[in-house]
């Protein structure tokens, strides 16, 4: 019976470690200039695996900052930043923790970007690589999971 209960709580342990190295769920962004956090993203899965983030809620109190994607070129364009879907598509690798084929949006100017999200340390931070072309044309940030 002890060693149901331990092989029970190790698996449940293995199944909440699993579920952590996934993109899914609710991730802060930090600005790359002042290092300070800047927004809240909110990334799901639909039923065909593919993602969407979502800009949940603005953390910079800028009164420079264009409440609106004026800069975009897509459907997206006008649309308030807050609410405003950033990534769009992208699956996750063959046996892979990196989910790739994505685009993500930079609301500041505008741009799309191709997308490789890779969570990392246990699945607390993710990093996001937005690139053109090729994966070492781009930069990465680091989320830090909220949720």
């Amino acid at each position: 019976m002890i060693k149901l209960i331990f092989a029970l709580t190790l698996g449940l342990f293995t199944l909440q470690a699993q579920a952590q190295m996934t993109p899914v769920g609710l991730w802060r962004s930090i600005d790359d200039d002042s290092k300070q956090p800047k927004a809240e993203i909110r990334i799901t899965q639909n039923a065909a695996g593919g993602l969407s983030g979502v800009v949940e809620k603005g953390l910079q109190n800028n009164p420079n900052t264009d409440p609106i994607c004026t800069l975009c070129t897509d459907d997206r364009k006008g649309k308030p930043k807050i609410g405003l879907e950033i990534i769009r598509g992208g699956q996750q690798g063959d046996g892979k923790a990196v989910w790739e084929g994505g685009k993500i949006l930079d609301p500041e100017n505008g741009k799309n970007y191709s997308l490789r999200l890779t969570p990392i340390d246990g699945g607390k931070k993710l990093e996001v690589r937005g690139y053109i072309g090729a994966p070492m044309l781009g930069r990465t940030q680091t989320w830090i999971r909220v949720e």
